[in-house]
């Protein structure tokens, strides 16, 4: 029996052989631990590049008949990548999920070797060089105040409480939205708090050096990986070593 990271206890059958994730970091995470242990993915699972699973739909609609039909030992989630209704569902098929929740980098790294543990898997050495490389980031000497869009058509930005905004405080990033009350807000470029710099991911929504930074006009933008800045998984690694030069920190 294992306890995931809401508390619950998930009572995962020994060996675990076949593994469902419907979230694309912790996909990335099982088949850089243990290739061949996953037995099915969401369609936004894209890396490893060559990872050949069937996919069982998205991360807020996956389709449980699919996942139930590969006859996973467990499914691993996110509380809040994934929709609680359709993992109550899942368990209503009879099936093990495992929830993490991860906020804050320093919770990543433990929240990954417990969630690959309850696979049966032990801390692998991935795991161990991106701790260690996050470890290595010099602490900044000056910090700069961001915004950080998401989606635009409407303008919708990284809020309060998100992973992502604690890869950027490491780093040196203030959230100029960061005591928004939603995770993820809605707002007017022309009317936010006074910042230095816009960092523009490209995904979910796919920013360009021609679609976006002419909306945050005389602002230095920051076009940077999507996946470094919102995924906790082997990407762990090349973040910490590729976005504080992607940043100008």
């Amino acid at each position: 029996m294992h306890v995931d990271d809401e508390g619950r206890e998930v009572h995962v059958p020994t060996p675990v052989r076949r593994v469902v994730s419907i979230v694309p970091s912790l996909t990335e995470a099982v088949a850089a631990t243990a290739p061949g242990l996953l037995v099915g993915a969401t369609d936004w699972c894209t890396h490893p590049a060559d990872l050949d699973v069937p996919r069982v739909g998205g991360t807020k609609n996956p389709r449980a008949a699919d996942i139930t039909a590969l006859e996973p030992d467990l499914v691993v989630a996110n509380q809040e990548e994934n929709r609680p209704a359709d993992l109550d569902e899942l368990r209503a098929c009879g099936l093990a999920v495992y929830v993490t929740d991860i906020r804050a980098l320093d919770d990543a790294f433990g929240s990954l070797a417990r969630m690959l543990a309850a696979c049966g898997l032990d801390r692998p050495r991935w795991l161990d060089e991106a701790e260690a490389a996050w470890a290595d980031v010099p602490r900044p000497r000056a910090r700069r105040r961001a915004v950080v869009p998401i989606w635009r058509r409407p303008w919708m930005a990284v809020g309060s409480d998100t992973f992502t905004g604690s890869v950027l405080q490491r780093l040196g990033v203030d959230n100029v939205l960061a005591d928004a009350p939603d995770r993820y807000p809605r707002f007017d470029p022309a009317r936010l708090p006074e910042h230095d710099l816009v960092v523009l991911p490209d995904e979910p929504y796919e920013f360009t050096g021609s679609d976006g930074p002419e909306a945050f006009p005389g602002v230095p933008a920051a076009l940077v990986s999507g996946r470094l800045l919102t995924w906790y998984g082997p990407s762990l690694t090349e973040a910490a070593r590729t976005l504080p030069r992607a940043l100008g920190v």
